[in-house]
């Protein structure tokens, strides 16, 4: 089955084709742009270039969180909406799972990072072993000091990955956690990863349909905090 995938989950956007684990189609762009512009052209450019429509598609998947609220959005929304005008299923993988195959070759921790700000990072820790991961954490909004802490015993190799893989890694190594950051190429999320890890939950009944999917939040919208927070002041 093809797979059509998207990834808004940070600053960088994304859209990958697969099929039984071979990429048969990729973009990614980094330049500032809003997701709101880049993603759909991205989209209909790779389906140009491999000569693929929406009829060949056998399910959309996207990374459903955590991540940027808005980023999170746009790909959601994108991917209900290809997936219900062309009438096949959708699959919402982890942002954090997708981005720990771009380590799966790695041997060891590897330790996937996002920066949810207010020194934390979106995280969950994967062993890595002949190119198999292992989850060993649910995805969680936890504190830099925290994992330091967590992770201060650990024997095992470390490699870090994702848009927050820089601000861990400095953390991890100035509290005295051996780690090594992914090479530049492998460190951001990518539709390709998401892609292979919609693969493995399709195989075992991830499929949902357009309607059901929906994003992942680990922590309430920032707007919504604020309005908490002012009610709670004005009481």
């Amino acid at each position: 089955m093809k797979i059509l995938a998207l990834e808004t989950s940070a600053k960088a956007v994304s859209a990958a084709v697969t099929e039984d684990g071979r990429v048969l189609a990729s973009g990614f762009q980094d330049t500032g742009l809003t997701h709101s512009r880049t993603l759909m052209p991205i989209v209909e450019h790779i389906l140009k270039n491999a000569d693929l429509a929406m009829a060949d598609i056998g399910a959309v998947a996207v990374a459903v969180g955590p991540g940027s609220f808005t980023g999170i959005r746009i790909g959601v929304s994108a991917a209900k909406g290809l997936a219900f005008a062309a009438s096949i299923p959708a699959v919402g993988v982890s942002t954090l799972a997708a981005m720990a195959r771009n380590a799966a070759f790695a041997d060891g921790l590897v330790v996937c990072a996002m920066d949810a700000r207010r020194n934390q990072v979106y995280n969950a820790l994967f062993e890595a072993r002949d190119g198999r991961l292992t989850r060993l954490t649910p995805d969680r909004a936890v504190g830099l000091d925290e994992l330091s802490e967590e992770l201060r015993g650990d024997p095992r190799p470390k490699i870090v990955v994702g848009d927050g893989g820089g601000l861990c890694a400095e953390a991890l190594t100035a509290a005295g956690v051996a780690c090594r950051l992914a090479p530049p190429h492998l460190v951001m999320q990518s539709a390709v990863t998401v892609a292979l890890e919609a693969e493995e939950a399709a195989g075992h009944g991830g499929l949902v349909s357009a309607q059901e999917l929906l994003p992942v939040y680990l922590r309430p919208p920032q707007a919504e905090r604020l309005r908490k927070e002012r009610m709670s002041d004005e009481k």
